[in-house]
């Protein structure tokens, strides 16, 4: 078994779970632990009983360490990705992967010069709820997505497109596997300088229509996507880690009554989606092979989320 001497790159809410669980992966060494805040550091390294080191410059990984996740803020993702790429450190970056496409463009060539891994962080797609729910998925003709949660002022500086919705982005093109040709977009800026809610309607190339609804204005969260297509209506809770799925029953020729559809709701193992997505990017390193979200993937939800931005109607 080949073990991948790893790191972590800010570990604050999301990054310390990167941190947790590398250090209990069977693949993964985590050697060090780097945060601006050297005290946070060193908590996460006791309340998790981790062998790691603490650090505060993340270039001095170089050398020392075979793959990185980068769990820092947005704004420094490029500049902390950019150098660990070209020193041949694969790279887990967070999402969204740059603020910007010409950003996320560079560290695509820089990886693909280095033959190095490059992987971003939409961890929906490994959300167990989805995994169990894609072989069903055929010919989507409309989707609806709502991802609703309560205000965090630590996200203010940028809007629910780019810190909410991106996800839902990067699912409709894993889904429909087709390019957006026109959407309508309106948003409102309540509590912060930025949109605190967005909805969107993109309507994809092969016909397909996708309504997309993101908040930070609600009470409770709520993150659901539901799917219709010829043969069956899907239904996905991304919190709640289960799909149900309607469909006519085998024989039925016309729906009579609610006896006529079948419903499944298969049992789902409870594994947490962050597991599953960086057991893939170790596999992805160990295997030389391209990992599910690429950042050809990553780069193409960050351009459609400006696009949405550019033209959103306030």
């Amino acid at each position: 078994m080949k073990i991948i001497k790893t790191a972590v790159i800010g570990v604050g809410s999301l990054g310390q779970h990167h941190a947790r669980i590398l250090g209990q992966h069977p693949n993964a060494k985590l050697e060090y632990i780097v945060d601006t805040d050297e005290k946070r550091a060193g908590k996460i390294i006791k309340s998790n009983k981790l062998s790691a080191a603490a650090l505060t410059d993340f270039k001095r990984l170089i050398g020392k360490v075979d793959a990185v996740v980068i769990a820092a803020p947005t704004q420094f993702h490029y500049q902390i990705a950019k150098p660990l790429l070209e020193s041949g450190i694969h790279c887990l970056v967070e999402k969204p992967v740059t603020l910007n496409v010409e950003e996320a463009q560079s560290l695509i060539e820089t990886a693909q010069k280095g033959n190095v891994v490059l992987q971003v962080g939409h961890v929906e797609r490994f959300n167990p709820a989805v995994i169990a729910a894609a072989p069903y998925i055929n010919n989507p003709r409309f989707i609806e997505v709502n991802r609703l949660g309560p205000y965090d002022p630590r996200t203010a500086h940028i809007g629910v497109v780019l810190d909410l919705m991106i996800h839902d982005l990067d699912m409709l093109f894993y889904l429909v596997k087709d390019k957006a040709v026109s959407f309508e977009a309106h948003g409102a800026k309540i509590l912060s300088e930025t949109e605190d809610i967005a909805k969107v309607r993109l309507k994809f190339a092969n016909g397909c229509v996708a309504d997309v609804s993101a908040s930070r204005v609600s009470l409770d969260k709520y993150r659901r996507i539901r799917i219709f297509q010829p043969d069956a209506y899907i239904s996905i809770d991304y919190a709640g880690k289960n799909f149900k799925m309607y469909t006519k029953k085998e024989g039925r020729e016309k729906i009579t009554s609610f006896l006529d559809i079948d419903i499944k709701k298969p049992k789902i193992p409870s594994n947490e989606p962050l597991f599953y997505e960086l057991d893939n990017f170790l596999n992805s390193v160990i295997e030389g092979k391209k990992p599910m979200v690429s950042g050809e993937q990553g780069r193409d939800a960050v351009e459609l989320a400006h696009n949405i931005l550019k033209q959103m109607i306030f």
